[in-house]
């Protein structure tokens, strides 16, 4: 599922690291994790979507992937946006 143009703005307003940052990894986590809950949303309603299914663990991988780069960079950024997120190590 998609995540609206007003969202994704506020997300890259609470997550950039300058004025004119849209692509950092934080930012980028944070629009994956916005879009991997919307997805969760989905399949309480559509439990056999297997197609979506496949690119929910496509997300998560992307997810995972950035976590980890970002935890080996910077370790402090890490628990930051792990705990706005709300996520678990």
């Amino acid at each position: 599922m998609s995540i609206t143009k007003e969202r994704k703005r506020e997300l890259i307003e609470q997550f950039r690291i300058h004025e004119k940052d849209t692509g950092s990894v934080e930012v980028r986590i944070a629009i994956l994790t916005e879009r991997i809950n919307r997805l969760i949303k989905h399949f309480e309603k559509h439990k056999h979507d297997t197609n979506s299914k496949r690119g929910l663990l496509t997300l998560v991988g992307k997810r995972r992937k950035l976590l980890k780069y970002l935890a080996r960079t910077n370790p402090e950024k890490y628990r930051e946006v792990i705990t706005k997120l709300g996520l678990r190590k």
